[in-house]
């Protein structure tokens, strides 16, 4: 045993109560070493990867990209021998939306190509537009009427939030021996501050609000279309919607999302009094026949006469944004569950209870996907009236953090698991995971577990460039997926699948919470 691990099992058990630190683990050696042959040695996973991202492309909520990708990862589950594979509906979502043409240069005082793209849910342009430009800054509601009279067949251009800066810090990085095992110390409890609290909801109600003011006028006062950025740097942009994806959302002018650069490079000109024209189209298409939103599920059944009727679960978000093809952010994660079910069902292991890949739908716009599917299937966190299969399920391992290997996991502040998980990662020191945290994670589709009182867990992945560089923007592409840290990751997940499948009793459950009415407006 190396000496992080040492490390990391003395934090963890420290936060464990004796009792609980006596507790050993049956580890079917010989199983764990034929997941990792296969899984380091025979993987699919790049494979995977490929057809998820190059192959369907983007995967936008409600998409034509994400109903390729659910029919593809349905066809590919059963082609592994996995069964009940099916493409769930969990409820209403609203539009789809795709696009199928979308260009943008600068024609004035010189031609140049643009980076951008449409956002999401934002109509056509119904044809070539060559306009001018309109630079519109508005920091209270009273700026924009300046503006009045002045945006008729223009083409606004918004601010720069946050403008690009030189940085002398690499875009890609790997948790050190120091940070992951600060991860293993319980968390100092945040100081109480509703004041700032209360301004910071009110600073992002009073944007919200203006930006909607501004929605409004250029509409009503006949501008063309609408460029503006999130930011970014070197040529990436993170994308969003630009309108709801509800079936009857207010119309809304065309609108693109750009590299800052070229957003700022627009500013300059227009502000030194050079005239600059635009040149754009897009063609984007609404779908409404069908509005609901599917999740894509499988299984291999348990073997255990008694034990059969419980599920262990693991899944990741299948949806992406469209500027990209939703490499890191989720595919990366998907892949891995995929590979995971492939490597058990291809080493002829026989898990004791059902194992179950569930890969979530319209998890960008609020989890909808996992949290549906739990309402549906386990409780309604509003009410936490628990239906049967609640009593069923014996752990949900998630993974969307980008595409690097697993340095451990959070333990989602159930300490009686912590042991427990410590054990299940002792064979694979040797492949850098060792850290069970005691912290919670959140931003991902085991909330939506955590939420109901059933135990839902988030893999410890190493950054990279997701925060970077990928999550939710234009480079968001197959290239930016390392294969061996897939690889590893496959092995991880398939280990913690299995044994949680093999234990002789589910994973310990922290209490249950207390029901949340406001959760029906989720």
């Amino acid at each position: 045993m190396n000496k992080l691990t040492l490390l990391t099992l003395a934090g963890s058990l420290a936060v464990a109560t004796p009792a609980l630190a006596q507790q050993t683990e049956k580890l079917d050696q010989a199983a764990l070493a034929k997941i990792k042959d296969e899984g380091l040695n025979r993987s699919k996973v790049m494979e995977t990867a490929f057809y998820l991202t190059d192959v369907c492309g983007p995967r936008l909520a409600n998409s034509e990209g994400l109903q390729r990708a659910n029919e593809w990862t349905k066809k590919q589950l059963t082609s592994w021998g996995l069964v009940k594979a099916n493409v769930e509906p969990w409820g209403t979502f609203g539009r789809g939306w795709d696009i199928e043409k979308s260009y943008v240069a600068m024609t004035a005082p010189y031609y140049h190509t643009l980076i951008g793209a449409p956002k999401a849910w934002t109509p056509s342009t119904n044809g070539t537009l060559k306009k001018q430009v309109i630079v519109v800054k508005a920091a209270t509601e009273a700026d924009l009427d300046k503006y009045k009279g002045q945006l008729r067949d223009k083409i606004a251009l918004l601010e720069v939030p946050n403008p690009p800066k030189p940085s002398f810090e690499p875009d890609a990085k790997r948790y050190t021996t120091e940070e992951l095992q600060k991860m293993t110390e319980k968390p100092a409890a945040p100081a109480a501050n509703p004041t700032s609290d209360a301004d910071r909801m009110a600073t992002f109600r009073a944007r919200a609000a203006l930006r909607t003011k501004l929605t409004e006028m250029l509409q009503a006062e006949g501008a063309a279309a609408v460029l503006s950025t999130r930011g970014g740097s070197d040529g990436t942009f993170f994308t969003s919607n630009g309108a709801p994806y509800a079936a009857d959302a207010k119309p809304v002018l065309p609108e693109l999302e750009m590299a800052p650069e070229d957003q700022l490079r627009l500013i300059r000109l227009s502000e030194a009094g050079i005239p600059v024209e635009i040149e754009l189209e897009t063609r984007t298409r609404f779908q409404t026949q069908d509005l609901k939103g599917y999740n894509v599920v499988a299984e291999i059944p348990g073997t255990d006469k008694k034990l059969k009727s419980e599920v262990v679960m693991l899944g990741g978000h299948l949806d992406s944004w469209h500027a990209a093809t939703g490499a890191t952010d989720n595919a990366a994660g998907c892949a891995i569950m995929m590979e995971a079910v492939r490597i058990i069902k291809a080493t002829g292991v026989q898990p004791r209870r059902t194992i179950r890949i569930a890969l979530w739908g319209e998890e960008e716009q609020g989890l909808f996907g996992s949290r549906n599917y739990v309402k549906n299937h386990f409780a309604d966190p509003a009410t936490m009236k628990l239906l049967p299969e609640h009593e069923k399920l014996a752990a949900y391992f998630n993974l969307d953090n980008g595409a690097g290997k697993i340095r451990g996991i959070y333990a989602q502040g159930n300490e009686a698991v912590m042991p427990i998980f410590q054990q299940w990662l002792q064979p694979f020191g040797d492949l850098g995971a060792t850290t069970v945290s005691p912290r919670n994670t959140g931003g991902t589709d085991h909330l939506s577990f955590d939420a109901v009182g059933l135990p839902g867990f988030q893999f410890i992945q190493d950054p990279l460039d997701y925060g970077t560089r990928t999550h939710h923007t234009n480079m968001d592409t197959y290239e930016r997926l390392p294969a061996d840290d897939l690889k590893q990751a496959s092995v991880l997940v398939a280990s913690f699948v299995y044994q949680a499948a093999m234990r002789d009793q589910k994973l310990p459950r922290k209490p249950l919470p207390a029901a949340k009415p406001e959760a029906q407006r989720l």
